[in-house]
């Protein structure tokens, strides 16, 4: 009965994916961070793509869509898209 609960709670490696931004900006509730810690000690792969992400961030700072221009935005806008929809 307790694996069943636990599976429940736990989270995938789309999810944690989905949840990184928001960790890595200090915006996850407690319990999503939770989550997020236990399956990042459990998955080298994720734990793997947050520390790339962590360095895109350091080496590229913060881009705010305002100081992109048409062109660059749409293709950022595209590739995430494209990246959706063969997840």
């Amino acid at each position: 009965m307790f694996r069943t609960w636990r599976l429940r709670r736990s989270i995938v490696c789309r999810q944690a994916v989905e949840l990184m931004s928001d960790y890595l900006d200090g915006q996850l509730n407690q319990h999503d961070r939770d989550r997020l810690e236990a399956h990042l000690g459990e998955c080298p792969h994720c734990s793997e793509y947050l520390d790339q992400l962590r360095v895109t961030i350091a080496a590229l700072g913060h881009v705010g869509p305002e100081t992109l221009d048409a062109d660059a935005l749409d293709e950022l806008v595209g590739l995430y898209r494209r990246w959706r929809a063969d997840g």
